[in-house]
Formats: structure tokens, C-alpha cells, sequence
């Protein structure tokens, strides 16, 4: 598998996801329990997520061609989204939203792990389309086995994250977070770009 994919693969799942921007977050989900519980917490959303993104992976193609829509239009449909994912990080909508989602969730749910940290903060619909895209640009097994490798170790990092949550809202504070986030979102915009071109391409629009 070529090693540019790979890291394109990482770096795109990467943003999406967004550890550094979901660790405040779980923090704020889990503040007041112990470091047994916070564990739990973490371990349980991780693998959910694991689980929900690694089904897409296999079936979300099929799916798509069950309804009738090609990938390039995916692609295209898919960079969309992922640029407006973007914005939001920019623009600080995307963390406004995840707040909202963790008060509502404070309110009615006593456990974070399925909803929202799994649902759909990690396994959201911008991760979702990104496997489904990845996977389609890396058919056969060993596409497919080293985009979930991929999706494997931007998990372990999120979970890493978590159970270092502490620690890491101590040295960033929330200045530092915010600052990351908007880096990101910059990158994700780029890459969301990229999607849209390879999409129009495979359609035979443009020579780029």
C-alpha cells in the first residue's frame, strides 16, 4: 500500500475525529467521577465507535450502490461535508455544538460511553463518510485492512487522549485547544478540497 495514502488516510481520519477537540469534552462528561469509571467510560465509547465505523467500512459501498450512487459521487458529496466540517471547526461551531450535546446529555443520561462519545461525536457522519470514501479509494483486502489499521490507531489515540484527559487540559488550557482545533480545521479544508477534485475527476471533469 503506498505510504502516501496511508498518510493522507491518517491525517484526514485524524482531523475528522478530532481527539485533541474531543478530550475537553469527555472531560467535561466524566467531571467528578473516579479514574475507574472515567476508564470505563473511555474504553466502552472507543470500541463502540471501533465497531460502527469498521460496518461502514465493509458495507457502506454496498449500501451505496444498493441506492444507486456511484462514488465519485460520494466523493464529492462526502468533501462537501468534510468542508463544512471544517468551517465549523474554524469557526468554533462544530465545539459549540459538541457543548450543547454534553449539557443534554448531563441532564438525561448518567452514562457518556454510546451517546454522545461514540454517537456521534467519534462514529459522527463526517467519520462515517471518510471511511466509505477511504475504503473506496483503497479497494481489496489489503486497502481495506490498512484503512481500518488507520482507523485503529486514530482511535487508540482518542482513547489515549481520554484516559490522559487530565493531564493534557492542565498543559494546553483552553487557549491551547482552540488554537490546535482551528490548525486542524484548516487542514481538513484542504483535504476536503482534494475529495471534491478526485470526485470530479472520475466523473471526467477537469485535468487536475
Amino acid at each position: 500500500m503506498d505510504s502516501a495514502f496511508l498518510i493522507t488516510a491518517f491525517a484526514t481520519l485524524f482531523v475528522v475525529i478530532d481527539p485533541i477537540g474531543l478530550t475537553p469534552i469527555f472531560i467535561a462528561l466524566t467531571q467528578g467521577t473516579d479514574a475507574a469509571h472515567r476508564r470505563a467510560v473511555a474504553l466502552r465509547s472507543v470500541t463502540i465507535a471501533f465497531i460502527l465505523l469498521t460496518l461502514f467500512a465493509f458495507f457502506g459501498e454496498a449500501v451505496l450502490g444498493f441506492i444507486g450512487i456511484g462514488m465519485p459521487a460520494f466523493r464529492i458529496a462526502g468533501g462537501i461535508l468534510l468542508f463544512i466540517t471544517a468551517l465549523d471547526m474554524l469557526f468554533e461551531r462544530r465545539t459549540k455544538r459538541r457543548e450543547d450535546k454534553a449539557e443534554e446529555q448531563d441532564e438525561e443520561h448518567p452514562d457518556p460511553s454510546v451517546f454522545p462519545l461514540a454517537i456521534p461525536l467519534i462514529a459522527g457522519p463526517g467519520a462515517i463518510a471518510t471511511m466509505i470514501l477511504l475504503t473506496g479509494q483503497a479497494p481489496g483486502i489489503l486497502g481495506m485492512v490498512s484503512v481500518l489499521g488507520v482507523m485503529a490507531v486514530v482511535l487508540l489515540l482518542v482513547l489515549a487522549l481520554f484516559l490522559i484527559g487530565g493531564m493534557i487540559e492542565r498543559a494546553l488550557g483552553r487557549t491551547g485547544i482552540n488554537v490546535v482545533t482551528r490548525l486542524l480545521g484548516m487542514l481538513l479544508a484542504a483535504l476536503s478540497v482534494q475529495f471534491v477534485l478526485d470526485g470530479l475527476r472520475a466523473f471526467g471533469i477537469g485535468t487536475l
